[in-house]
């Protein structure tokens, strides 16, 4: 490394340089995957996109979906208040779903983007409360005294943990959850092309 001068410099590029190597591997495996654009975002436009992609995929499922009209939800699914939380999968095989808060929606949809697979789990905030503040299967975000507002969910797509099998995995399992819940029952005349 002719062009640095400063000796801890150079020790931080030449691990820097090792590390490339590890993420590079991990870049690959999204390579020509429909998703890999998506990786790129940042957080807040990736909030955005899943919020769209939810949006499309149960308005191609002929469900009502709307604006919520405030930050309190992310769209309105057959008139229940619904949030969106969004994971891609993460270099250690698991999706990690944020920023779960006690505000007014009815239930979350968690959309989790592979290379080439996506899954989907779909709970009524009563149950995330009760997952994250009685039975801890659910972690709060932050440490310290305000850090009980808010609660985040990992889950490994190859070993769902018992309690979560109920509320999805599938796609097609996700939306019999939101149908469930809404009591609207979709259409699968148009297929995915």
């Amino acid at each position: 490394m002719p062009d640095i001068v400063d000796p801890e410099v150079r020790v931080l590029a030449t691990i820097s340089l090792q590390l490339q190597a590890d993420y590079a591997v991990a870049e690959d495996t999204w390579k020509g995957s429909p998703f890999e654009w998506i990786l790129a975002r940042p957080s807040r436009q990736k909030g955005a996109i899943a919020e769209r992609l939810i949006a499309g995929w149960l308005a191609a499922r002929s469900f009502n979906v709307t604006r919520s009209g405030d930050s309190e939800a992310d769209r309105c699914i057959e008139g229940k208040r619904v949030e969106i939380k969004f994971s891609t999968l993460w270099q250690s095989g698991t999706y990690t779903f944020q920023q779960f808060r006690d505000q007014s929606y009815d239930f979350a949809i968690c959309l989790g983007i592979s290379p080439f697979d996506a899954h989907c789990w779909v709970l009524a905030k009563e149950e995330i409360l009760m997952r994250w503040r009685e039975t801890h299967d659910m972690a709060s975000q932050h440490g310290g005294a305000s850090g009980s507002d808010t609660a985040w969910l990992s889950v490994d797509p190859n070993a769902v943990p018992d309690w979560l099998r109920p509320f999805g995995g599938t796609l097609r399992e996700g939306l019999e959850q939101v149908s469930r819940l809404t009591g609207f029952t979709p259409s699968f005349d148009r297929e995915a092309e």
